[in-house]
């Protein structure tokens, strides 16, 4: 029998055969797993001297929510701070005490998460390999929110459905030239937004042109760098006339860089953005965006880990495309000349 001080959750899932998840509700004595496979997992516990006082049994004492301090504060990022209220929500209705935790690669990951004494992970946004592989290392039961990893309980909002209706509406618009703002494209939610705005373009029998499309400069603050993207987008030979970006944030920088240098938003350029933050509604022109439940997102991780309900998986939320001023057509102006009257028209109106 081994030694039960060097048995780890995943070493006996990987004996069993199973995900760490399935190990967990077996220990736990969990519904949702066929007897065959609970008894295998058992089995193995047993071989292998597994020291199941090291699982807790029922809901999580004490959650963690994660998120990667590249991304910056909370407050650069509201689109988090609605998915942390959403956990929250959740969390304090269960009892389960719910803490913050901002983490980067390079860190002892595993000794600050043992000292919030969590046993529950919800992480929020993108993480890199070395951080994801950091936070995994921690045995406990996890879900992703805005982000995908094989193997871990996910849940994100229909990205590219969502970049897709707003560059469909750029489109129906009439614009020529429509670029595109985005985030890092090792997002997940970046790459899926990118992948919904060429789509969009291709089925309009667009030609996708790079130079429409720009990434934030990752040197750069936020707003700097929102600011930097539309820029470079305006000293192109020929500008765009409409822009698709990332968030809103991104597009609300852009749009204050427009104003700053005479260009009139929707009339000269149309914006969207995606989200929905609050600000979006009250910024100058309104912004148009998409949609989606942020607060949702926190309370379906919540719940899953409340429930146990771990199992690797991928949920995706609805979206909504919302117009307002920034991308709406401009009527004709009310003095424009009237259109000439063909023969035919003027001897009807003659009758």
């Amino acid at each position: 029998m081994a030694d039960k001080r060097g048995v780890t959750i995943r070493e006996l899932a990987q004996a069993a055969g199973v995900s760490i998840g399935t190990v967990s509700r077996a220990l736990k004595g969990q519904p949702g797993l066929s007897e065959q496979t609970r008894t295998q997992v058992l089995e193995v516990a047993q071989q292998l001297g597994y020291d199941t006082a090291k699982l807790r049994t029922g809901k999580p004492r004490r959650m963690l929510f994660l998120y990667s301090r590249h991304m910056g504060s909370l407050a650069n990022n509201p689109f988090y701070s609605y998915v942390l209220h959403g956990a929250e929500t959740v969390c304090r209705e269960a009892g389960v005490p719910l803490s913050l935790l901002s983490v980067q690669s390079g860190e002892d990951i595993a000794g600050q998460v043992r000292r919030h004494e969590a046993d529950a992970l919800l992480g929020a946004g993108y993480f890199d390999p070395e951080a994801m592989d950091a936070v995994r290392r921690c045995e406990l039961p996890l879900v992703l929110v805005d982000h995908f990893f094989p193997g871990v309980r996910c849940i994100n909002d229909d990205n590219q459905l969502g970049a897709w209706l707003a560059t469909k509406h750029l489109l129906e618009g009439n614009s020529q030239r429509i670029a595109a703002i985005f985030g890092p494209l090792a997002h997940y939610s970046t790459s899926l937004r990118a992948k919904g705005f060429r789509r969009a373009l291709f089925e309009a029998g667009r030609l996708f042109d790079p130079d429409y499309e720009v990434t934030l400069d990752p040197a750069l603050e936020y707003r700097d760098a929102g600011r930097d993207a539309m820029r470079r987008l305006l000293e192109l030979p020929q500008p765009p006339d409409a822009v698709f970006a990332y968030n809103d944030s991104t597009a609300m920088f852009g749009m204050e860089l427009c104003q700053e240098r005479g260009l009139r938003v929707p009339e000269d350029i149309r914006f969207v953005g995606y989200d929905d933050i609050e600000e979006a509604s009250h910024c100058k022109p309104p912004l148009s965006t998409v949609k989606m439940d942020k607060e949702a997102l926190g309370n379906m991780a919540a719940r899953a880990l409340i429930d146990g309900d771990v199992e690797p998986s991928e949920a995706s939320l609805p979206v909504e495309l919302v117009v307002r001023e920034s991308s709406r057509v401009a009527p004709p102006p009310a003095d424009a000349a009237p259109a000439r009257r063909t023969k035919r028209q003027a001897v009807t109106a003659e009758r």
